[in-house]
């Protein structure tokens, strides 16, 4: 099963979600406003094409009314919003037993503040049943100060749920120096979407990167030697 999400530019062929996806792991890195969460979607879409469900982890912490309407119109949408108590505890589990597709607001705030204790907000992430089962997305942090420290602790963090998870994952940001991590190069295939004004850290390309169009990084041979070939690729999205 394949789903087509554009153009190559440099010849006649189209680039298109393949069964790698669900194993792979994915940063869509854009400025706001740039289709971030529309390419997000597409991968979302052809991952529960394949039978696999998913957690969309929001945390902009929106009411189910603000969430795009994208996101419903399969019908394969179960909304719920993060909250510290067993009730919820047990919606969550009952909702991964029966694979939903949930869409979860969250309040980072519900992050530890301290690098050392483990909030019951990670703990969640960590369940068993949804590491197996499910394939996660994360939609950013705006205010990185909800987190126990800044930005880089929670990619790191992510690194860390990347080793513990069955399927793969997708990660929605903007640019950050921290994504010059060989670490997280190592591990993560790129989509870098639109113009990034704070390009500084990336190839110059990305200047100069017209509306609709992104550029495509990925290693060979997922996940395993630092030496593979990394390959790029400019996509031009259909919409």
């Amino acid at each position: 099963m394949e789903q087509k999400i554009g153009k190559f530019k440099g010849s006649i062929a189209n680039h298109k979600l393949i069964e790698r996806v669900l194993a792979q792991n994915t940063i869509i890195m854009a400025e706001e406003g740039s289709g971030k969460t529309h390419l997000a979607n597409l991968i979302r879409e052809y991952v529960m094409d394949n039978a696999v469900p998913t957690l969309y982890l929001d945390f902009s912490n929106p009411d189910v009314d603000a969430v795009e309407s994208r996101f419903k119109k399969s019908g394969r949408f179960f909304y719920m919003r993060f909250e510290e108590s067993d009730s919820f505890d047990a919606a969550l589990q009952e909702a991964a037993s029966r694979r939903e597709n949930i869409y979860m607001a969250v309040n980072p705030s519900y992050f530890s503040n301290k690098r050392d204790i483990k909030s019951r907000l990670s703990r969640t992430f960590q369940t068993p049943e949804l590491l197996e089962n499910y394939y996660y997305f994360f939609h950013e942090i705006s205010l990185l100060n909800a987190f126990y420290t800044k930005f880089e602790d929670f990619m790191f963090y992510i690194l860390s749920l990347v080793n513990l998870k069955k399927y793969g994952l997708t990660f929605l940001t903007q640019p950050h120096q921290i994504f010059e991590d060989h670490k997280i190069k190592l591990l993560f295939s790129f989509l870098y979407l639109g113009k990034c004004t704070n390009s500084e850290y990336y190839n110059t390309e990305l200047k100069t990167l017209p509306p609709h169009t992104f550029v495509y990084q990925h290693r060979q041979d997922r996940r395993t030697l630092l030496f593979n070939v990394v390959e790029t690729d400019v996509v031009m999205i259909d919409h």
